[in-house]
């Protein structure tokens, strides 16, 4: 089954840090640009960051920008999500997707988001 496997997600404290994994089962990185969105209860899934298939574009929304750090290892068919002064309506789901017809982002999300996996989910609460 093509999809992503999310995960480093789990409890912090307000102010606190995470780092989200998302590795590529099926099918690699290459050449993709690869977006991470999250879904608060509620709300509709939202786009938050996108790197393009070099790492050399990097986009953020406001709402994370300056907090957040979008990186891959296209060698370890891996993207990250470093995640630094967490907030409490940063509690979500947290999902990682790929655009597989572009290298290239569409600012901070992907025009062709594909390959879901089922997420991981990070609270922020103290």
């Amino acid at each position: 089954q093509l999809q992503f496997v999310e995960s480093g997600g789990g409890l912090v404290q307000p102010g606190g840090s995470l780092r989200l994994s998302c590795a590529a089962s099926g099918f690699t990185l290459d050449y993709a640009a690869i977006g991470w969105f999250r879904q608060a209860p509620g709300k509709e899934r939202e786009g938050i960051s996108c790197i393009s298939s070099s790492g050399g574009s990097t986009n953020y929304a406001d709402s994370v920008k300056g907090r957040f750090t979008i990186s891959r290892d296209n060698a370890k068919n891996t993207v990250y999500l470093q995640m630094n002064s967490l907030k409490p309506e940063d509690t979500a789901v947290y999902y990682c997707a790929k655009d597989p017809y572009r290298y290239y982002c569409s600012g901070y999300v992907l025009y062709q988001p594909h390959y879901w996996g089922q997420g991981t989910q990070v609270n922020v609460s103290s």
